[in-house]
């Protein structure tokens, strides 16, 4: 597990009517795709790899404080993506259990992302243990917090290390730091 800070651009999102969680879901799984070892698959005992990553995220149910899983295809283009997750918003939100696109499986391609933004965290891991193998990584936000007039928020990633290095980790950082950074070029 590796715990990492950045700034958000808030201002950029609210300018542009924007929601945080749909943009923070396009931007992981944009730079997650770009390496192909957070895209590494295993079947029928054969390694490979996928094109691009499919975001499987939690969306809670304020009426009873539970969580369901929920996907939206991937799309490179934010606007496109941006508009399916509103759509799957609508379509699903209402939808209680495990998964709230009841007529569905998540695709092959589906890794672990979500944001828990009641708390900050200093450390997070979700491991896998009954999904083996399983290579794509998980990730995860905790809630906003102001420091010397920036936002800030913690991100854990928690890869298999069969697949992903520490300088991979960096990589991804490093491009997810610079998209947050100049974010308007996507609108």
């Amino acid at each position: 597990m590796h715990h990492f800070w950045w700034v958000i651009q808030e201002k950029t999102l609210k300018a542009h009517s924007r929601k945080f969680y749909p943009t923070y879901l396009w931007l992981v799984t944009k730079n997650l795709s770009l390496q192909q070892e957070f895209r590494i698959a295993q079947k029928d005992d054969v390694l490979g790899e996928y094109n691009f990553l499919t975001p499987l995220y939690a969306i809670f149910h304020d009426d009873d404080k539970t969580c369901s899983f929920q996907w939206t295809d991937f799309d490179d283009d934010y606007k496109i993506f941006y508009d399916s997750f509103i759509n799957d918003s609508k379509l699903y939100a209402d939808n209680h259990g495990m998964l709230a696109k009841k007529d569905a499986l998540p695709p092959a391609n589906a890794y672990t992302v979500s944001c828990m933004p009641w708390i900050s965290f200093d450390g997070f891991a979700v491991h896998s243990y009954e999904n083996k193998p399983y290579y794509f990584p998980s990730v995860e936000a905790g809630k906003f917090f102001e420091k010397d007039g920036k936002y800030m928020m913690p991100l854990s990633i928690t890869v298999h290390h069969a697949t992903t290095d520490g300088y991979h980790i960096n990589e991804f950082i490093n491009a997810l730091q610079a998209d947050f950074d100049a974010f308007e070029k996507y609108l």
